[in-house]
């Protein structure tokens, strides 16, 4: 059995600084390390495998040497990691990737474009419905990485430049992450804390609101700076900015606490974000004077008076309604595979084929329908101790479940197939929507696969415990630094769901020991956490394969979008922060109140 040791040296802090070894040197080797091309061009941080790899060799030393785990566990761990991140992650960004592409290949993605276009030809606008409520309904039909690979994608088919798409979409990829993929974060984090379901959905949804607001004036000075924009031309949107965010927080304050929506909280609110930003802008209100991307303005076209008779849509209703029609598969495909019932059903599809055995020294087993690996020297043998877990806590499970069929990305991948039949495919667009998405993901699933072994082997050994102990030494303070620990469980891990099953447990042991309000801590470690979420390795990964093309491009493209949003994303977090200060101090009626056991 390997106890976990939080302070191996002896000495807080160095051990606190010891175990950040590993994500200081890939956040180097990505974004900061100087390098030059052939052609002798300077670029900083080096091709995203590459500094993976080189992060991943500083967490076997640091855990292995430092931290005392047996080297043949920590080989295991990576390994669980890097197989539960293609089964959770990568199985999703790929089928949704190749649903994109299909409509791509059929020409219906021109459609969709021309119909988001004649919403808005401002381009302020098109960055509110896509990056932020489009983006929202994404978020929570399937998650992880997903809204930034599709709404990124569509934004450079509208004409958006890669990087600012990138950027843009994961600044927009914040406020819903707390109930991403069927509320499977909110779910996750129950679990771990032994806290109820829906208050903790009701608490997130007390403190994102103020954020959902906040997220569409930030991406849309965000966009107008990049362009070359003024102050003017920011506040110029308003309105429509306050219509967005306003719609989309109303329904997520309502949804989250309300039992038959909490967990498709991110869905209800985003469809109704659309629903009256569109309406608003159709209808009601819209800018003077267009908005146009700063290429769009070299060319000579002109910011003109928007002339509402002029927009002579060219396509008709059920035109548009069929270049539709994949996207609205693939949220009905991800509701339903998100149903609990409907992946109880998938689960037990197979239940009479039974095996037994082993694998390297770890048993297998379960069903044809649902298989399992116990990770060998690594199953049972990892015990969390206090102050991070209860004392005589029970040791780490570390099975890998092979939830083929009721994994959301499954369900993506059906939409993908069926998109295809609907869309009537021929032989020779199949091969090329197949042959283009696997060039494009070929190295983002060689990076993810690395970085979540590096997650997995860091929960392992201890040093994420080392780092999140660090935060609990701020007395009063502490509902702030409730958030960065979130926060940093999102870094670490790449999901929000990994950082509430992280340090869903720590929040609620430190929550006593201060006499702080149990559900206020524990939800904000996942509101917390969405912060951390445009600034993961994956997130990133996802995000450049999705806008790029060029391999070259989007090789040095990584470290500039780091570098980007990384204060974007240390402000959201603080902003979070201080929401959860205001509502343990302040205004704690707004907390709510547990059901009676």
């Amino acid at each position: 059995m390997f106890q976990q040791n939080y302070n191996p040296t002896g000495s807080v802090v160095l051990s606190t600084i010891l175990a950040a070894v590993p994500i200081a040197v890939l956040l180097y080797f990505i974004a900061l390390h100087p390098h030059r091309d052939e052609d002798g061009t300077k670029h900083l941080g080096i091709s995203a495998p590459y500094a993976a790899f080189f992060g991943v060799v500083a967490a076997f030393i640091i855990s292995c040497l430092v931290f005392g785990m047996p080297v043949v566990s920590a080989v295991s761990a990576f390994a669980f990691g890097s197989l539960s991140g293609f089964l959770g992650i990568i199985w999703i960004v790929l089928g949704a990737m190749f649903l994109y592409t299909m409509t791509v290949t059929t020409g219906k993605f021109e459609i969709v474009k021309e119909s988001i276009i004649h919403i808005s030809f401002d381009r302020r606008l098109q960055v509110l419905l896509i990056a932020f409520s489009f983006g929202a309904i994404i978020e929570g039909t399937s998650g992880f990485g997903t809204p930034v690979a599709i709404a990124g994608a569509v934004m450079v088919g509208l004409g958006f430049k890669p990087f600012q798409s990138a950027v843009l979409n994961l600044l927009a990829n914040t406020a819903p992450v707390a109930w991403g993929a069927i509320g499977t974060p909110i779910v996750t984090l129950a679990s771990v804390s032994g806290l109820d379901q829906l208050t903790l959905s009701a608490m997130a949804g007390h403190q994102l609101p103020f954020v959902s607001v906040l997220v569409p004036f930030w991406l849309v000075a965000t966009f107008v700076k990049m362009e070359g924009g003024t102050w003017r031309e920011v506040f110029e949107v308003w309105p429509a900015a306050l219509v967005s965010g306003g719609s989309f927080a109303i329904m997520q304050w309502f949804a989250s606490g309300y039992p038959p929506t909490h967990l498709m909280t991110d869905v209800v609110s985003g469809v109704f974000s659309v629903v009256c930003t569109a309406l608003f802008l159709r209808f009601v209100w819209h800018p003077k004077t267009r908005f146009l991307l700063k290429s769009e303005r070299e060319a000579g076209k002109a910011a003109e008076t928007v002339d509402k008779s002029a927009w002579r849509y060219p396509y008709t209703i059920g035109q548009t309604a069929y270049a539709w029609l994949p996207w609205g598969i693939l949220i009905a495909s991800c509701a339903l595979w998100g149903a609990p019932e409907f992946k109880k059903v998938l689960n037990g599809l197979f239940a009479s084929v039974t095996f037994d055995g082993s694998f390297l020294g770890g048993k297998v087993g379960g069903t044809l329908s649902l298989p399992f690996w116990d990770m060998p020297a690594l199953n049972g043998l990892v015990q969390r101790m206090p102050p991070v877990a209860a004392a005589g806590a029970k040791p780490e499970a570390a099975r890998f479940l092979i939830n083929w069929l009721s994994a959301a990305g499954t369900g993506v991948f059906v939409a993908a197939i069926l998109s295809g039949l609907v869309l009537g495919l021929s032989a020779a667009q199949w091969r090329e929507a197949t042959g283009r998405t696997l060039k494009r993901m070929k190295t983002p699933v060689l990076v993810i696969g690395q970085v979540l072994g590096l997650g997995y082997l860091t929960r392992y050994s201890g040093t994420d415990a080392v780092l999140g102990l660090a935060f609990t030494n701020a007395g009063s303070l502490y509902p702030f630094f409730a958030a960065y620990l979130g926060w940093l469980g999102v870094f670490l891990t790449g999901s929000d769901t990994a950082s509430n099953a992280l340090f869903g447990s720590l929040q609620r042991i430190t929550a006593q020991q201060l006499h702080l309000n149990e559900i206020l801590i524990v939800a904000t470690n996942s509101t917390g956490g969405v912060m951390g979420k445009m600034i993961d390795a994956q997130s990133i990964m996802v995000a450049g394969a999705a806008c790029y093309d060029d391999p070259k491009e989007r090789a040095h493209s990584l470290g500039p979008i780091f570098r980007t949003v990384w204060w974007h994303s240390v402000a959201g977090a603080a902003v979070i922060g201080i929401i959860a200060m205001l509502q343990a101090y302040v205004f704690p009626g707004v907390i709510p109140i547990p059901p009676l056991k």
